[in-house]
Formats: C-alpha cells, sequence, structure tokens
C-alpha cells in the first residue's frame, strides 16, 4: 500500500516504551521491514521451487550471485551469503545434484575450485527471475518511476552500509 511517505500511527503514551524514550520512525521503520523481510523469506522459497522443485530457498541467492558475478569459489559465496564452509558444501552439492551449477579448477590456483551455472541453471533462473521482476512492475505500477528508483537507492546505501559494518566487526573480531 502507498501512502505518499507517510508513517502509520504509533500506539502508546508520549512516545515512550517501558521508560525508553522511542523514535517513531525508527519503530515504523523496524515494523515495516519485519512484514518486507518475512514476505521475502516465503517468496525465496517459492522462487527456489519454481527454479527447481527440490531447490532449498536459501540456495535461490546462491544461483543469484552466480548470475550476476559470475563463476566464484566457494568460500566467495559463503562470505557473501554469511554461511560456514560446510553449509556451503552442503548447498553447493545440492545444487550440483540437480545439475544447477558445476565445479572447476580455478585457472588462477589450480588447488581450488570455482562454482558456476550450468546452461541448465542459467536457463531455469534467468525464466523465474524474470517472471519475478514483472511481478514487481505490476505490484509497483501505480507508482512514480522516481519512487521506484528513490526505493532502490535507498535500500542500496541501507545494504552497503550494513556490508561495511559486517567488514569492520570481521576485521575486530580477526585482531582480536
Amino acid at each position: 500500500m502507498h501512502n505518499n511517505g507517510a508513517l502509520p500511527p504509533e500506539r502508546g503514551e508520549g512516545g515512550t516504551m517501558g521508560g525508553i524514550g522511542v523514535d517513531h520512525a525508527f519503530l515504523a521503520l523496524e515494523r515495516e521491514l519485519a512484514v518486507f523481510l518475512r514476505r521475502a523469506r516465503a517468496a525465496s522459497g517459492e522462487l527456489a521451487r519454481e527454479v527447481h522443485p527440490e531447490l532449498e530457498s536459501a540456495a535461490y541467492g546462491l544461483l543469484m550471485r552466480l548470475e550476476d558475478a559470475g563463476p566464484q569459489r566457494a568460500t566467495e559465496l559463503a562470505g557473501f551469503v554469511g554461511v560456514g564452509k560446510a553449509t556451503m558444501s552442503r548447498q553447493l552439492r545440492a545444487l550440483e545434484g540437480l545439475g544447477l551449477v558445476t565445479r572447476a579448477p580455478d585457472p588462477a590456483d589450480g588447488r581450488a575450485f570455482l562454482v558456476e551455472l550450468t546452461e541448465e541453471g542459467r536457463s531455469r533462473f534467468r525464466a523465474v527471475r524474470g517472471a519475478r521482476r514483472a511481478r514487481y512492475a505490476r505490484r509497483l505500477a501505480a507508482w512514480e518511476r522516481s519512487e521506484v528508483a528513490e526505493l532502490a537507492r535507498l535500500l542500496h546505501r541501507l545494504n552497503a552500509e550494513q556490508e561495511a559494518d559486517d567488514r569492520g566487526q570481521a576485521a575486530r573480531a580477526a585482531q582480536e
């Protein structure tokens, strides 16, 4: 629902919650992000099943990364999605078993392997991604193009700042 940027009304007394001052803009942001993330998780599962009925929802993001960035080492993929090596290994084995990705020796380092989409994986992923983009276009058809661009810009900024924070935390943890 589009409301021209107006924040939803807050409940509570005098802008406090449990004696702590509450910034209503941040409460509204928290609520809307929670709803958005819940829906995104559900949609991710649906998208994954559209690519392949046996595909786990988390694997859709891996396919997207491989499509967007090209062949990657498993460690790069694990870092990108924020999982450990064992989890990534399991997910990649499942994707290989479904015929969606393949591994090939890394020409820069013969000890390492690069993961890449197979033609089947690329074809299935692109079909689902195209359908998803069409759904976004339908949902946002009443929005001004500048509003869609502004939403994308703000989400990019939020994601970039989170990535920088994550890198800073990882660097501090490595120093300890």
